[in-house]
């Protein structure tokens, strides 16, 4: 045996090879057969290339990438890897650019829009990954902020503090052995992103004399990054909600030796700068102008200031363009971790994006900490943007990454205030951490079996600020005060068959649409003539759709009758014929090739439910946004974990296995966790001769 793979039976691939290198091989060629798509597109949205096949549609991205310099910043983090990480990464690389061709033809996406392949370079996964993670952090929320600070005041930020529109979450909990049937741990929880088609994550099994590892791996990088389980070892993550992206308003000048930028200390400091061209489908082509300060690169504006005239230029700084680590070194020790401790030194590695672990092994070692770079620097650039050319917003080292404590047993990571609380500005709302926590409290003894109940709970938190609006409320007219009965009953849970659940979200969206639309917030309904790619983070509805809660219940809210927008809101709203949640809140998934019709289901959830199927409240019901996997990690036994993607393990529509799981991650059942090599399919058409061979050469 030379490399493998293998299927169960939801055609989920099971790798097993002879090395190291060999096994990263197979991993690159099974996911270029399931994934040809999807890694192509990643590929080309990192290098600024995407609008080339996919038109106008996609040029605000690439117009981010070839500004903030994505594809530069992946080679120089590439080049600076450890020898063995780089000869595992190129491995991978390798493997990609074997099954690319074979995944292309069979994917109709390339024939549909003329796209042949491109041949992956070996810094291509570090692109991939820092494509996907650029925006993770939400630094767009400092441009928002900026807007809050200039049109109400400082005191309003506080107003809007909520999981904005472009961030992402998860939850996850860890149940340690003395509060378990086994005796042994179980680490649970979902990732919450925007649901994309194909999924974000991969489930794989990944198998040599080293290491025996199932887990999630995301498309275009080897080995298993954020959730996986080695047999002794299991860990997740959850996204840590710290800020580590700094904006500088930039003043730049031109002279005859090139662009200068105004520095701290006053002198005016060379800028690189140079031109590129965005081929543009259809359309043609952009040219663009990447210059870079002493920052780094400016994203927004430039010499000639903003589209609207604003003599405005912004940079962004970024740990890997400064430090040239994207935390790869960590994947390798990850795979081959055996204890919570390895584990623990893997994450020390660990730098973009910065997560909160949960990790649990076989001997009853628990961890919970914060891993990824965070610098230290002002309190000022960690909220808003700052001038480039004033002293005291320069990084001055790194944060040392905080631990957190199990409390009864149990630890719970949802994006609240936690561990992380000293290296964030703005974190989730506690209401899917404090649900989950009081769940767990209700059994004295859990099995990993009892855990798929806590992944679809529907509860809202939330709903209580606009509830105890709509308990004051009286004169309503007679449909109305049926109305306010029913919600004063409702039992508060986002189910997709609760008529009194779509009810309550049709008020909440007509009260947030009156909010957005008084003279009050009038100043931030135009948003600045910044570049489309951070119009999601600046758009008023949805910022008031988020942040509801606590524009309901602040002392007052510039004189803005809210219990007359919620009487307005439930009169709107009792005329209709009642329909259910699940009419309306239907799962709509990102494609980067729109076209394909599918009849998406119904969901259960909503963005403050443990259950968290995100629609943007006064703009749509529809849910972008969601448990992009589910997963439960048993250390007694691994073949007792269970997982879940929203659709399937293959890239390719018309598959067997490209929708087969779709209807029970929509119920909230979860899938087998196979292992067992015996009990599998192994692939007929495996690996050629001379794919093997070539293995050979290269494992080590």
């Amino acid at each position: 045996m030379s490399a493998e793979i293998y299927r169960d039976a939801w055609g989920i691939p099971h790798l097993r090879a002879d090395g190291v290198a060999g096994l990263a091989r197979v991993q690159g060629r099974v996911t270029a057969l399931d994934r040809a798509w999807q890694l192509e597109v990643e590929r080309h949205r990192a290098q600024g290339t995407s609008a080339s096949f996919l038109g106008a549609a996609a040029l605000p991205w690439d117009l981010l990438a070839r500004r903030a310099r994505l594809d530069d910043t992946a080679r120089r983090c590439f080049d600076a890897l450890d020898p063995d990480t780089a000869d595992w990464v190129r491995a991978y690389v390798d493997g990609v650019n074997e099954g690319l061709a074979e995944g292309a033809r069979r994917t109709p996406e390339f024939a549909r829009v003329g796209l042949t392949p491109g041949r992956w370079e070996p810094w291509a996964p570090l692109g991939v990954w820092l494509g996907i993670h650029i925006l993770f952090a939400g630094f767009p929320a400092k441009l928002w902020r900026e807007q809050v600070v200039r049109h109400l005041g400082e005191d309003a930020v506080g107003l809007f503090a909520a999981d904005g529109p472009g961030t992402s979450g998860s939850n996850g909990w860890l149940v340690g052995g003395e509060r378990t049937t086994t005796g042994a741990a179980v680490i649970a929880g979902d990732p919450h992103r925007f649901i994309e088609d194909p999924g974000i994550y991969q489930q794989i099994h990944l198998s040599c004399p080293e290491f025996d590892v199932v887990g999630l791996a995301v498309p275009g990088v080897p080995g298993i990054a954020h959730f996986g389980h080695t047999g002794t070892v299991a860990w997740a993550i959850t996204n840590a909600m710290a800020d580590y992206q700094d904006l500088y308003r930039e003043r730049l000048r031109r002279t005859g030796a090139g662009v200068e930028a105004l520095g701290p200390d006053g002198d005016w400091v060379r800028a690189p700068r140079h031109s590129e061209v965005i081929e543009v489908a259809g359309e043609e082509p952009v040219p663009v102008e990447v210059i870079e300060t002493e920052r780094g690169p400016v994203i927004i504006g430039g010499l000639e200031g903003l589209d609207d005239g604003t003599p405005e230029a912004v940079s962004l700084r970024y740990p890997p363009r400064v430090t040239g680590d994207l935390g790869f070194a960590a994947l390798l020790p990850l795979l081959r971790a055996r204890r919570v401790a390895d584990v623990d030194r893997a994450f020390d590695r660990w730098a973009e994006p910065v997560n909160v672990v949960l990790a649990a092994d076989t001997e009853g070692g628990l961890l919970h900490r914060v891993a990824g770079r965070v610098p230290l620097r002002s309190a000022a650039a960690r909220s808003r943007l700052v001038p480039a050319w004033e002293p005291g917003h320069e990084w001055r080292g790194w944060h040392e990454t905080p631990y957190g404590e199990l409390t009864d047993g149990t630890a719970v990571m949802a994006n609240q205030r936690g561990p992380s609380t000293p290296l964030g500005v703005e974190f989730a709302a506690p209401h899917r951490a404090d649900r989950i926590t009081a769940l767990l409290k209700e059994k004295e003894k859990w099995t990993a079996g009892d855990m798929a109940a806590i992944h679809i709970d529907t509860r809202l938190g939330s709903a209580a600020a606009l509830l105890d609006h709509l308990a004051t409320l009286d004169g309503l007219t007679a449909e109305a005060t049926a109305l306010q009965g029913r919600l004063l009953a409702w039992d508060r849970c986002m189910d997709a068959d609760s008529t009194e659940a779509a009810a309550y979200a049709a008020v909440r969206a007509a009260v947030v649409r009156r909010l957005a639309e008084h003279p009050a917030f009038a100043a931030l309904a135009v948003p600045p003539a910044y570049p489309e790619a951070f119009l999601p983070w600046l758009a008023l509805g949805p910022r008031i759709g988020f942040a509801l809660e606590h524009l309901l219940r602040a002392d007052e809210l510039y004189g803005i009758d809210r219990p007359a927008a919620v009487r307005a809101a439930v009169e709107e709203v009792a005329g209709r014929p009642p329909g259910t949640w699940g009419e309306s809140h239907r799962l709509t998934p990102w494609r980067a090739l729109p076209g394909t019709s599918y009849d998406e289901p119904g969901l259960s959830g909503d963005h403050d439910c443990v259950l968290c199927t995100s629609s943007v409240p006064g703009t749509t019901d529809l849910a972008a946004r969601g448990p992009a996997a589910r997963y439960v990690w048993d250390l007694a036994r691994r073949e007792d974990s269970r997982w879940v993607v929203p659709f399937g393990a293959s890239g390719i529509a018309g598959s067997a296995h490209h929708r087969d799981q779709l209807p029970l991650w929509t119920r909230g059942d979860l899938v087998p966790v196979s292992t067992d090599f015996d009990a599998l399919t192994k692939e007929s058409h495996a690996l050629t001769k001379e794919f093997d061979a070539l293995t050979k050469e290269t494992d080590v």
